[in-house]
């Protein structure tokens, strides 16, 4: 039997089972009840704005927009931000989701720490990211009710999560710094790495190989 929060039904087919213990099998409980809460709230933000995601996809994006904070989906090269959205598009793709739909799960994912620009593209796209504001920033935390808010959290608990969720992203990006150039995590580990300097947009112009 479904299983339903605050309204909202829990996508339960094989695909969406598998992405559940595969996420349960990998990730800390922080990073799980955060990817159901962004699930919960996405869909929620999106009833509220009159917007409607295939759930499946939306469930998908939302699990996976974390994993490549973990162990056995990080990598030094990249965005954690691309470690996750890789690995949704594959585990779509093997379970036979057309390559349209599962570009639109990577993109909601390569996306969710990019401000406003997803918010117009695909409901896919824009309410992982709309569940990730919420949860983490707290945007748009009264354009969804109390009562809904308090439903989530009691299934999925919250506990110390703004110093737990700012220590997973700096151990998630401690060994690849240079990847947070330009972008909100950054601000993370300018807090938290000892010793991280911040790259300037200004200084690499002026340093770039152009002699004027």
């Amino acid at each position: 039997m479904s299983e339903i929060i605050a309204g909202i039904t829990i996508p339960d087919s094989p695909m969406a089972r598998e992405a559940t213990e595969l996420l349960r099998d990998v990730a800390a409980p922080l990073v799980f009840h955060h990817s159901r809460r962004v699930y919960l709230f996405g869909s929620l933000r999106g009833e509220a704005l009159g917007t409607s995601a295939d759930p499946e996809l939306l469930y998908i994006g939302a699990m996976f927009h974390d994993l490549g904070l973990t162990e056995t989906y990080r990598r030094t090269d990249q965005r954690f931000e691309i470690d996750a959205a890789d690995e949704a598009r594959r585990f779509l793709l093997t379970h036979g989701i057309p390559e349209a739909d599962a570009q639109k799960v990577w993109n909601g994912i390569a996306l969710h720490t990019t401000p406003e620009i997803p918010l117009h593209m695909d409901p896919e796209v824009a309410l992982v990211t709309r569940g990730v504001e919420l949860d983490v920033l707290g945007l748009g935390y009264d354009a969804i009710t109390e009562e809904q808010r308090a439903a989530v959290v009691e299934a999925h608990p919250r506990p110390d999560f703004k110093n737990e969720i700012l220590a997973a992203f700096t151990e998630g990006l401690k060994d690849r710094p240079e990847t947070t150039f330009g972008n909100v995590k950054a601000d993370v580990l300018a807090h938290f790495l000892p010793g991280f300097e911040r790259g300037d947009f200004v200084e690499v112009i002026r340093t770039s190989p152009w002699p004027e």
